[in-house]
This record gives C-alpha cells, structure tokens and sequence, in this order.
C-alpha cells in the first residue's frame, strides 16, 4: 500500500519569525470514510536562521480522525503493529512525521498514532485518536475479523 497524500487545508501564523502551524487532512487509503486531520509546526526563514537548524523541523504533531462518510474498510493490517498509513519528511534525510493505523479487535476501533520517527534519538512527542466502529455499519472487504 502506498502512503496518503496530505492535502493542506489550513495554515496558522504563530509569531513575526515565518513560523506556522500546518493542518492537512488524510484520508486513510484503504479505510473509506474515515478523515485524519493532523497539525504540525513548520519553521520559518527567520527562524532556522537565527537558531542555526537549517534542516529539521520540530517534532511535534497533533491528529484527530474522524468518520467523514460509510465505513468500507479494506485489506488492513489487523495485528498489533498496525500499519503505516501517512508519511512526510521533517527534515532533509534523518526524520519522518508518521502516521499509523492499529485495529484494535476487542474495542472495534481504529486508532491512529502520529508520531516522529528518526534514525537515532527517537522522540517521545506523539498523539492518538481513534475512530470507533461499535454500532456502526462498516463494509469489511475481507469479511469481518473475529
């Protein structure tokens, strides 16, 4: 499966540097009706001259995702790893921002983690939603899991 494209759909001025925060809306690939909007820091000129990090931004994120329409959900990853649904890069080489999708079979929920991967120093700065599916009728490609 190939990663979800961001679609930009809001832009936030935070101070006279050139910094902003960005929201982008996702919309899992293989999960149709479900919405994630994540938010994230996005340094400006100013800024990276002045602290010297030309190359990285923050790590930081948020993310809420919702049901945005009939849940069809596709060949999905069911085991408790998940799988990567959205990936951008946070700098030249070293890091991503990620998003994940886990299924969690007892509570018949989605949830989606944002988190920042790197090649070292992994950072601890991560967010959660999920998106219930109790009650709700959902087309499951594959046939529901048990």
């Amino acid at each position: 499966m190939a990663p979800a494209a961001a679609e930009q759909v809001g832009e936030v001025g935070v101070d006279w540097f050139g910094n902003d925060i960005i929201i982008d809306a996702i919309n899992d690939p293989d999960v149709q009706g479900v919405t994630c909007h994540i938010s994230y820091f996005e340094r400006g000129l100013i800024d990276r001259l002045q602290q010297g990090n030309w190359f990285e931004d923050p790590s930081n994120s948020s993310i809420a995702c919702r049901q945005t329409g009939p849940i069809a959900i596709g060949d999905i990853a069911l085991d408790e790893d998940g799988e990567e649904v959205f990936r951008e890069g946070r700098s030249i080489i070293w890091k991503q921002l990620v998003v994940k999708r886990i299924y969690d079979a007892q509570n018949e929920t989605l949830i989606y983690l944002s988190h920042s991967r790197q090649v070292q120093e992994g950072s601890a700065k991560m967010n959660l939603s999920t998106v219930p599916l109790y009650g709700q009728d959902v087309t499951w490609a594959n046939g529901a899991p048990e």
